[in-house]
């Protein structure tokens, strides 16, 4: 028989119920995948009606598409839940005297209220059962700041503290709460932005990958979405119940500077 905390024990998840913001694509898919491979009932929400139910239908789990940004909507969403991974999020790209006041809301809105919202929503369920696990899909930028994102940074950094806090409220009730900090993952948005960089500087996209994106990281590839969701799989495991408020950097050595 296998200990809770032999070093070969995974996780297993059987009987339990997921939910992940932005699972219709990039890290978010990932996180789904792995976690109903763990065994868990996953419920995918995403914007992208099409994105959601194709997670859904490929990992036996159950489509919500929903607005983040839409309070009331959030309301439809399980409260029976978990695992909750706040994971959806957008980028804007300008230096801050050109930065919409409007664009600056809605990241807000998207990437620490809905996450806050959600966490209200599914702790009472998790405190009923006596565990829980919040993974919060933060980022580099939760740890460090870029010129030109004084949206996404200040969201991250919000997210960092919301963490922190649900980990302190949570430890009696067996619930935690962390945060996953990528650096440059290989998603649709960061594909995006490979694409325009390298559009607006006139060089190949190899070249914005290496000579930008990982000009601070001391591993030079991005990172891929699998490496993500399997770190947020370790942390609903049987060997981290002691680990809850932390940031755990996956940057390839760029908060190491």
């Amino acid at each position: 028989m296998t200990s809770r905390f032999d070093a070969s024990a995974t996780a297993d998840l059987s009987g339990r119920a997921a939910m992940v913001t932005g699972g219709g694509s990039g890290i978010g898919k990932a996180c789904a995948r792995a976690l109903a491979a763990a065994g868990t009932l996953v419920h995918v929400v995403d914007l992208d009606a099409d994105a959601a139910k194709a997670v859904a239908e490929e990992t036996g789990g159950r489509a919500h598409v929903v607005d983040l940004a839409d309070t009331e909507a959030l309301e439809m969403l399980p409260a029976e839940v978990d695992v909750l991974v706040n994971n959806a999020g957008l980028q804007h790209v300008a230096p801050i005297e050109d930065f919409p006041p409007e664009r600056f809301a809605l990241i807000q809105q998207v990437m620490v209220t809905a996450p806050f919202l959600l966490v209200r929503r599914t702790l009472p369920h998790m405190y009923a059962r006596g565990w829980g696990r919040i993974v919060n899909l933060s980022s580099v930028h939760g740890l460090r700041a870029s010129p030109y994102k004084s949206a996404y940074v200040t969201a991250k950094h919000a997210l960092e503290g919301l963490s922190k806090v649900t980990a302190l409220e949570g430890a009696a009730h067996g619930v935690t709460s962390n945060c996953v900090n990528p650096g440059y993952v290989r998603t649709p948005l960061v594909e995006g932005q490979i694409a325009s960089q390298a559009e607006a500087h006139g060089i190949p996209e190899e070249k914005v990958v290496s000579d930008v994106m990982l000009e601070r990281s001391a591993i030079k590839r991005l990172i891929e979405p699998e490496e993500v969701a399997a770190m947020a799989l370790w942390l609903c495991g049987p060997h981290t119940s002691h680990l809850t408020g932390a940031s755990l950097p996956l940057d390839g050595g760029w908060s190491a500077h």
